[in-house]
């Protein structure tokens, strides 16, 4: 009679009890919900605030160019040549060695470029080369007669063009051993020098040395010589001799400096 009496009692209870209980347990979960999306609102807006501030507080190619006089291309193209960016199919990359200096990738509109900090503005390396950007139009006069004068006509097997025969048995040779290399790239020293060839692997520089009666190019040549040793570079060397022996030579020149041939 007891158990009849307490399941008639539940029975009476529950019903009651969840009439009562149902619509705090729905408003419970309403108020939970509402809370968690405006937590969500405010961390997306103070994200917005947060990235706007950093936007704020950087500066981009043409802004930098503005403040010392110059124009965008200069920047990018400084910028190339010391390491803190590099070119991709959109626009510009930042590099490690650029997100060290204040480099932050940025993407717009499908194009991809970088934004550049204070520290950028305190790096010598690059207030100097922006400075003497504008004193180089001679120097620039003069690499354009070199230019013209020794056209990059001769095509590499992986597609480059280079500018004497010799210079494509080098590219060619590389390319043959699958090593990676750039040409005439920019030495990052304080001196305006351009290497024959470099090799990103073991950080080499390549030089072949080929007008040998000429006074002006040995001088050339011998000035460069020191400075790839005032900045203790890896330099490898070829002249006419050695040129017909790439097979011998190049192998144990890179094997100096740590890259080895996968034979």
């Amino acid at each position: 009679m007891q158990i009849f009496d307490t399941a008639n009692l539940l029975s009476t209870m529950l019903p009651a009890f969840f009439s009562f209980a149902l619509p705090i347990i729905i408003f419970v979960i309403l108020v939970n919900l509402i809370t968690k999306f405006i937590r969500r609102k405010m961390r997306q807006k103070t994200y917005v605030k947060f990235n706007q501030r950093n936007m704020a507080d950087t500066f981009s190619a043409k802004e930098i160019a503005k403040k010392f006089g110059k124009n965008a291309k200069d920047v990018n193209e400084i910028l190339l040549n010391l390491g803190f960016i590099k070119k991709c199919d959109n626009g510009y990359n930042v590099t490690d060695v650029g997100k060290y200096y204040g480099g932050m990738q940025n993407f717009y509109m499908g194009k991809a470029s970088v934004r550049w900090d204070k520290r950028l503005l305190c790096n010598e390396n690059f207030i100097d080369e922006i400075t003497k950007a504008g004193e180089k139009s001679s120097k620039k006069e003069q690499k354009e007669d070199f230019r013209e004068k020794f056209k990059a006509e001769y095509r590499t097997n992986d597609g480059h063009y280079v500018r004497s025969r010799a210079e494509l048995v080098i590219a060619n040779w590389l390319f043959a051993e699958g090593i990676a290399y750039a040409y005439e790239k920019r030495v990052p020293i304080k001196e305006d020098v351009y290497c024959d060839f470099y090799i990103p692997k073991g950080k080499i520089y390549i030089e072949f040395w080929g007008l040998e009666d000429d006074e002006a190019y040995i001088k050339r040549k011998e000035q460069k010589i020191e400075l790839y040793k005032k900045y203790g570079l890896n330099l490898i060397e070829i002249d006419n001799d050695k040129i017909s022996n790439l097979d011998d030579h190049l192998p144990r020149e890179l094997l100096k400096f740590g890259v080895s041939l996968n034979l």
